[in-house]
């Protein structure tokens, strides 16, 4: 379909106000029309991701793949003619998950000994040289294991086994629900006496790939905790129907070190006529040490600098300054998120929008919306109005309610706030894993992103709020 049919469509479809003149609207199609051409034909974020994932590889907060993936991500904010590039810097907490991770159920009169598939979580506690033995215990929600005895938990190793609810179209809803899972629930067994947490992972693919993720513990309060693959928790959990008494042996080596200095890249071009309005555009650079942080988080990065790249590439002079932003440490602290917002609020800086791309490179949606109440309604009706302009290029959905972590802090500045929200359903089946790589994000839909939010932020900048 040519751009002048998609224009004739818009009109007889959604006719615009006065504020989109037939004018502005025809250009508008064009310049959107452009951008995609540009972005499929001449874009780079597909090899500045392949780089980032297999030279760099995976790039935990305050690790030396971190310090390596800041340095390549700001060479390449200065390849493209940013009129700032420089770096934030960001003291962040540092853990390393080691080279053991064992997990096996033992002498069991079910099936004797037997291995199980698992992973160290985010700021587990290492189990001693030799191991841990113990006696399991299953609970099925956090309210199930808030209500059990003390003396029921202790002594024991906790199996959380809560699956993801795969009525929800929205993985991520999904993902929401089951969450507390992992992030609380081996926290709340320690209080009662664990010796560790083995929890089912946050995904709806039926294969035996364990998960990885922050669990957060009370300090001083940590014990060994686990993802565990799919298949292997619902053999643990048949085990465990048949004998109660089932043991299962766990052997962790992981660390948690000194905090450590790492950094926010920023890069900018500076606005023509509001300079000092800021878009904010950005992705976060840490990922954990499992896979290469392919979809999470390196399609965020490549895709948020790709939108200075093509305004710079096509001569575009955006009327406001637009700001990239590779935020550290989403993972495992969002101090990276935090110390932009508060830097942006001690120098009075004047956000009027920021979007984030953290679901991963799959093929485009469209977005959700976040502000504070007396800004949103507002917001959103314009939004409405670019949306019926990315609609043709698979930019259908606009909904309220969400937008991404790092961008969050914002949210008091009266900024508004956008997450990109690609297509869901696979984004689970590599999030923290070995199988977040480079070879498992395509090519044109990871474009088709980048497209989209770049032409996002051109009608932001031409229209404003």
């Amino acid at each position: 379909m040519t751009r002048f049919y998609l224009f004739l469509l818009l009109l007889a479809l959604c006719p615009m106000e006065s504020a989109f003149s037939q004018d502005n609207e025809r250009e508008d199609v064009e310049k959107v029309g452009d951008i995609f051409d540009f972005v499929l034909s001449q874009g780079s974020s597909y090899e500045w991701l392949r780089y980032l994932c297999k030279n760099v590889g995976h790039r935990i907060a305050g690790s030396p793949g971190g310090a390596a993936a800041v340095e390549y991500c700001k060479q390449m904010l200065d390849s493209i003619g940013c009129d700032k590039v420089w770096l934030q810097e960001v003291k962040v907490p540092y853990w390393r998950r080691g080279n053991v991770a064992e997990c096996k159920i033992i002498n069991s009169a079910v099936v004797g000994s037997t291995p199980l598939q698992v992973c160290a979580l985010g700021f587990s506690a290492p189990t001693p040289s030799t191991g841990i033995s113990a006696k399991v215990i299953e609970v099925n929600s956090i309210s199930e294991l808030e209500k059990m005895s003390d003396f029921k938990v202790k002594g024991k190793i906790v199996f959380l086994n809560k699956p993801m609810d795969p009525t929800k179209i929205s993985t991520f809803s999904a993902y929401g629900e089951a969450g507390a899972m992992r992030t609380m629930g081996p926290n709340i067994a320690a209080k009662k006496g664990a010796l560790g947490a083995i929890v089912r992972s946050l995904t709806l693919k039926a294969d035996d790939v364990p998960h990885s993720g922050v669990t957060i513990f009370d300090s001083g309060n940590e014990i060994p905790a686990v993802g565990i693959g799919i298949q292997s928790a619902n053999n643990l959990s048949e085990i465990l129907a048949k004998d109660p008494n089932t043991k299962v042996f766990l052997q962790l080596d992981c660390k948690k070190y000194p905090d450590q200095i790492t950094y926010n890249v920023i890069g900018e071009i500076k606005g023509s006529e509001f300079p000092n309005e800021i878009i904010a555009v950005g992705g976060h650079i840490d990922s954990w040490d499992l896979g290469e942080g392919a979809h999470d988080d390196g399609a965020g990065c490549v895709q948020s600098m790709e939108v200075l790249r093509t305004f710079k590439k096509m001569g575009y002079k955006p009327k406001r300054t637009i700001r990239c932003v590779l935020f550290a440490n989403e993972e495992n602290g969002l101090r990276g998120g935090t110390k932009y917002a508060d830097e942006a609020k001690s120098k009075n800086e004047k956000h009027i929008a920021a979007i984030e791309s953290d679901g991963g490179g799959h093929s485009p949606r469209g977005f959700s919306m976040d502000a504070n109440t007396d800004i949103l309604s507002n917001a959103y009706k314009k939004t409405q109005k670019y949306r019926e302009i990315l609609a043709p290029y698979g930019f259908y959905e606009l909904v309220t309610g969400g937008s991404g972590a790092d961008i969050g802090p914002l949210k008091s500045q009266n900024v508004v706030l956008y997450g990109y929200r690609p297509d869901s359903q696979r984004y689970f089946d590599y999030h923290h894993t070995v199988n977040d790589t480079f070879e498992n994000v395509h090519k044109r839909e990871l474009e088709l992103g980048a497209a989209g939010i770049s032409s996002l932020i051109y009608l932001i900048d031409k229209y404003g709020f």
